[in-house]
């Protein structure tokens, strides 16, 4: 029995292996972050969130942006 292949994503810096590629709404499920108030960028290129349902690359470079409130 061979064991599945993992795809590597870095996700802020950190590297990730998922047994097929994600998308970024299972990613997200998969870090408890919610959908709202944050942006994506995914190998240095900001990433609609019409697109999150879309399979992330072997390799992806993810960066994941929380909104801050400040005063």
């Amino acid at each position: 029995m061979t064991s599945p292949i993992s795809v590597g994503i870095t996700v802020n810096g950190e590297e990730k292996y998922f047994a097929e590629a994600p998308t970024v709404t299972e990613l997200l499920v998969e870090m408890t972050l919610p959908e709202k108030g944050i942006a994506v960028a995914v190998d240095g290129v900001l990433f609609p969130r019409g697109r999150w349902a879309e399979k992330l690359d072997k390799g992806a470079q993810i960066e994941i942006l929380t909104a801050v409130q400040g005063g």
